[in-house]
């Protein structure tokens, strides 16, 4: 996945001019992105081309990470069907962007003076389109790609190292939710 690529280095590098401040223009952010997706989507198709076809499961690459102001950016590829758990991002703020296929994002409220979370909406995202979230710790999402054939990629630009996350389930119909916390496992590096 070293492959060098212009529309690659472009979209790393709007997601860290945009994302110098403490609290970036989020919406600002979406815009630039979708734009630049919506006009490059060949070139898209043609270098990210491997990872759509790898069927490896669920992957995190990361694309460029920078210290000061922390960001991170991140290719995710979504296997047919895939569904993450619901899940927070440890506190931090962040962009997701589809780049080929469909997800389905639900939201949720976190309430921590009870174990409980809202489902407070959906989205539904195609190629070039993108959501964000502020950086809360009220804030817990579950992702979902749309297809059953084909695996979406999607964008992801953090305000730091989401190393760290934690994951709910409800193993009852109580509505009562355990978090567990988990890593992000990263399958490699692209190259911008």
């Amino acid at each position: 996945m070293g492959k060098r690529s212009s529309i690659i280095r472009t979209l790393r590098d709007v997601a860290f001019d945009l994302s110098d401040v403490a609290e970036p223009d989020l919406a600002s952010m979406g815009r630039e992105i979708g734009g630049i997706l919506h006009g490059h989507s060949a070139e898209l198709a043609s270098t990210l081309g491997p990872l759509r076809e790898r069927r490896r499961g669920f992957e995190r690459w990361i694309l460029a990470e920078r210290a000061r102001p922390p960001v991170s950016v991140l290719v995710l590829a979504w296997p047919p069907g895939y569904a993450t758990p619901v899940h927070d991002h440890g506190g931090l703020w962040g962009l997701e962007a589809t780049l080929s296929g469909a997800l389905e994002v639900e939201t949720f409220a976190k309430d921590d003076a009870h174990p409980s979370l809202r489902s407070v909406g959906r989205t539904w995202l195609g190629p070039g389109d993108a959501t964000w979230f502020e950086a809360t710790d009220g804030h817990a999402h579950r992702c979902r790609n749309l297809s059953r054939h084909d695996t979406a990629l999607t964008l992801h630009v953090y305000g730091g190292d989401l190393a760290q996350y934690l994951a709910y389930e409800q193993p009852g119909p109580s509505g009562h939710w355990i978090s567990r916390p988990r890593q992000s496992i990263i399958a490699g590096r692209l190259t911008a």
